[in-house]
């Protein structure tokens, strides 16, 4: 039976760069997985300093998001098998009526092999906690 690589893999669970990985009999094949790479818009944040576009390369870090380190940690964190971290609240859930300012963000790119493409808004209690679920990959919007 072949080995669990690349995009079979469990989310969170990928061939490091580079490695050989076998796959069935014979040689081992070199496979390489694809980097964790988010580009982050956000607009109306209440800072300027957060508004804009960013690129977040995690394993290894890198880009100009200004909490490289901190959100892909938390990222690794929200990351479980068969769950979709950036999945949108559920359509018909009971969320509080509060309004949580004009922020909104879009991010788009690959995690952990898969494609995202998600946005966020602070329109309610549901989406402002599935804001602050993402923060510090999103700006914090509290004064």
């Amino acid at each position: 039976m072949p080995a669990s690589v690349g995009h079979d893999a469990p989310v969170g669970h990928r061939t490091p760069v580079g490695h050989d990985a076998p796959l069935g009999h014979g040689a081992p094949v070199s496979r390489r997985t694809p980097a964790d790479h988010l580009t982050v818009t956000v607009h109306d944040s209440g800072s300027a300093a957060a508004n804009g576009t960013f690129e977040l390369y995690c394993h290894p870090g890198g880009g100009n998001h200004r909490h490289i380190k901190g959100a892909c940690a938390k990222l690794d964190g929200m990351t479980k098998w068969g769950k979709d971290p950036f999945a949108p609240v559920p359509q018909g859930v009971n969320c509080t009526m509060m309004y949580g300012g004009p922020a909104t963000a879009h991010v788009t790119g690959t995690w952990a092999g898969r494609p995202v493409n998600a946005d966020f808004r602070r329109t309610n209690g549901c989406e402002i906690s599935r804001w602050g679920r993402f923060e510090p990959l999103l700006p914090s919007t509290r004064s």
